[in-house]
């Protein structure tokens, strides 16, 4: 059931995070860092270039995703990005926290530009995705995004009569 599975990943999450904030980071966390983000990227890089199979490769077959049309499958996801293309993306702000030495949780600012279904898009988004390594291979298990909240515009007194 994908709601027990994201409380469970979302307590783990909250659990670890808070332990390794209270952690220095050391030469390991970093070396995972560096290789998280890069299996990141290259799922961006997918998009990219359209490869859709490359970034269905990367994700795992039980993986939950979350937006703001609600959770989903990978299969969902899949048949989602079937219309998608990225021309290009920025990632910025990108925080880390090391659960293992086999996964880690990575959270940024993502600036992407593209054509979904026709249409083309310029978003900022925050992203945070948990990475593990299964059997030697690196999955994405949980990918969240969340819109950035646009600033309200300012207010402009009003002239009194």
């Amino acid at each position: 059931m994908p709601n027990s599975k994201v409380s469970k990943i979302l307590l783990v999450l909250l659990t670890t995070a808070f332990a390794h904030a209270q952690q220095p980071a050391s030469v390991q966390d970093s070396a995972l860092q560096q290789e998280i983000i890069a299996h990141e990227r290259a799922g961006l890089d997918a998009f990219k270039t359209g490869d859709i199979k490359a970034f269905a490769d990367s994700t795992a077959e039980d993986a939950v995703f979350i937006d703001s049309g609600g959770i989903a499958t990978k299969a969902e996801v899949l048949e989602h990005v079937a219309g998608f293309r990225l021309t290009d993306y920025t990632m910025a702000d990108i925080k880390f926290v090391a659960l293992s030495a086999d996964s880690g949780l990575i959270a940024y600012r993502l600036t992407e530009t593209g054509n979904s279904h026709g249409h083309d898009f310029t978003v900022r988004v925050y992203i945070s995705s948990l990475w593990a390594k299964h059997s030697g291979k690196w999955l994405c298990e949980f990918s969240q995004e969340t819109a950035v909240r646009q600033p309200a515009p300012p207010v402009v007194p009003k002239p009194t009569p």
